[in-house]
């Protein structure tokens, strides 16, 4: 059995977004042209405009209205999830060069979006790096301590506002277990697999069921086929 649950200090959660962040760069690096451009596991976004949208995880206030300044069209967009979208597709225009080194550039800092906690700032920085390298083939690990943070934070804040920017499959009714990791929840019919792809699951991602066996993963495989 890995590692349990238990309440993570700042400097834990920070040391995850540090890694992942340089993990994600040196894959972006990597890339070619094509590459880029290839469709992401984010509806309507390709790989570019992912990668754009994680340069965009410190935002404060006068950020946001500095961005808005100078995109006024944003002020159009109704709603968190659009908002979020046309952000990463205008700062998608940015030299890819530019892109990687904004990333870069977050490594060692402790700021992130207003409204939201680190734990935020570390899914998102996991599962996105998962949104790019799983189309284009590439096996990039995600490690499992912080994984699992970025997954307790993820199902305990499902049913909050902040929940609303993932995809809602029907999980509800399923036991979740982890493999890698002292974490289980829910009741019904299994779901079991490592920590990373119930963290895929939880935040929306169907590609994760091929990695997730047990009765429940059958009938969420066949539920998501229907829907």
């Amino acid at each position: 059995m890995g590692p349990a649950v238990a309440t993570p200090d700042l400097d834990t959660i920070w040391a995850a977004i540090d890694d992942q962040r340089l993990r994600t760069v040196a894959m972006l690096e990597g890339l070619t042209a094509e590459q880029w451009e290839h469709p992401s596991l984010c509806e309507g976004w390709t790989v570019r405009h992912v990668a754009a949208h994680l340069t965009l995880q410190r935002q404060h206030g006068p950020d946001i209205v500095r961005l808005l300044v100078e995109h006024p069209r944003l002020l159009r967009n109704v709603g968190l999830n659009r908002m979020i979208h046309d952000s990463a597709v205008l700062r998608a225009e940015l030299p890819t060069d530019e892109i990687i080194a904004r990333i870069r550039s977050g490594v060692g800092s402790r700021r992130h979006n207003s409204f939201v906690t680190p734990r935020e700032t570390l899914t998102d920085s996991l599962v996105h790096a998962q949104d790019m390298a799983i189309p284009l083939g590439i096996d990039l690990e995600m490690r499992t301590r912080g994984a699992l943070i970025a997954l307790e934070r993820t199902w305990a804040i499902r049913r909050t506002w902040l929940g609303t920017v993932n995809r809602q499959l029907p999980i509800d009714g399923y036991r979740l277990v982890a493999t890698d990791a002292d974490w289980t929840v829910g009741s019904g019919p299994q779901v079991t697999g490592p920590v990373a792809a119930l963290l895929l699951l939880v935040t929306g991602r169907p590609v994760a069921l091929a990695r997730l066996e047990g009765d429940g993963a059958a009938q969420l495989k066949m539920q998501t086929r229907l829907a």
